[in-house]
């Protein structure tokens, strides 16, 4: 944890606190922690570790962190681009930096009256450093198959982890997702299976959506969801569950880590490269193998829940590269 003090537990609208009586305290407490709620785990973890990056480098020249001015920021992100910290990384260590500074009560830098000449140190530092995002490979169906072909046995881990990738790629799922499911969130239908996402990325206000996932003649994800809670006895809380060394069931949830440590596994034991591989994988796999059977974007966009059909028309045009090609007739 950071050594410094948490800006979420500031509200700059609060009055003196000393003059309010005790019950505004509670609240003022509680308030601060619905304005961290308003964040992912996630994201509020990758948050803290830039913010800790910022502070150190403040205290290490003698600079105020918070608030800290649009220049400071500016030599920041500029030491970090010269140390070969990756642009986007730099740019999500900005958004760290305004986040704590919101919370604060403090107008963020980059927004901040002068701020001209960050925005503009960190345009020239994406136009110098600057380079095409690498994507993690997408586990599609013949990849899955290969990864599931590597978990043998009959016993709890094994039940488990072949229903979790399964799960995963077949309801296009973000690893954050997959471990936050509950047994009260899987209805089973005679087409299959109904998921309940109580909650996601694309949906802090908890509103939730329900997803499909066809029963499956070659995956099979609704059989071997059924066989991993057979195996597991579980009736309620967490679906997919952290087991011990010796195989036996915790009541505690697995983690979003645990999720891309088992596709990396079980990638490089099907022969893949695993660095390539990742949680994503899972998602990416979904929409690759769809866009490749030429399922309808806006059914891809029922699955993947994606605000947007922009990302998703990349898996798209990938899909169909070379389909009527431009050239195909003269080249």
């Amino acid at each position: 944890m950071s050594d410094q003090p948490d800006p979420s537990r500031q509200l700059a609208v609060v009055p003196a606190q000393s003059a309010l009586p005790d019950i505004l305290h509670a609240q003022i407490e509680r308030a601060a922690e619905y304005a961290k709620a308003s964040r992912a785990p996630s994201t509020r973890r990758a948050y803290e570790a830039d913010w800790k990056i910022f502070t150190a480098w403040c205290a290490q020249h003698g600079i105020e962190a918070l608030p800290a001015s649009a220049d400071a920021v500016a030599v920041f992100a500029s030491a970090e681009a010269d140390g070969g910290t990756n642009p986007r990384t730099i740019g999500k260590r900005i958004s760290a930096i305004a986040y704590y500074h919101r919370q604060a009560g403090y107008v963020p830098p980059n927004t901040a009256e002068g701020s001209g000449r960050l925005l503009e140190v960190l345009a020239g530092i994406r136009a110098t450093h600057g380079k095409p995002k690498l994507r993690k490979r997408a586990a599609d169906a013949s990849a899955l198959r290969h990864m599931l072909e590597t978990i043998k046995g009959e016993g709890l881990r094994a039940h488990r982890d072949r229903a979790l990738l399964a799960i995963g790629m077949s309801a296009a799922l973000r690893r954050s997702e997959l471990v936050a499911f509950d047994v009260a969130h899987v209805g089973l239908v005679d087409k299959g299976i109904e998921l309940m996402i109580a909650k996601s990325k694309t949906d802090q206000a908890r509103e939730g959506v329900v997803v499909a996932i066809p029963e499956g003649n070659r995956i099979r994800p609704k059989a071997l969801l059924l066989a991993w809670m057979l195996a597991a006895g579980h009736s309620d809380g967490p679906l997919f569950r952290r087991l011990t060394r010796r195989d036996e069931l915790t009541a505690d949830r697995m983690s979003d880590r645990a999720v891309a440590r088992l596709v990396q596994r079980c990638a490089a034991a099907a022969g893949y490269d695993p660095g390539h591989y990742a949680g994503h994988s899972l998602r990416a796999g979904f929409l690759t193998e769809a866009a490749a059977n030429r399922a309808s974007i806006f059914k891809m966009q029922d699955v993947s829940r994606h605000k947007s059909v922009q990302v998703l028309s990349e898996y798209v045009r990938n899909a169909e590269l070379f389909e009527d090609h431009a050239g195909s007739q003269f080249l």
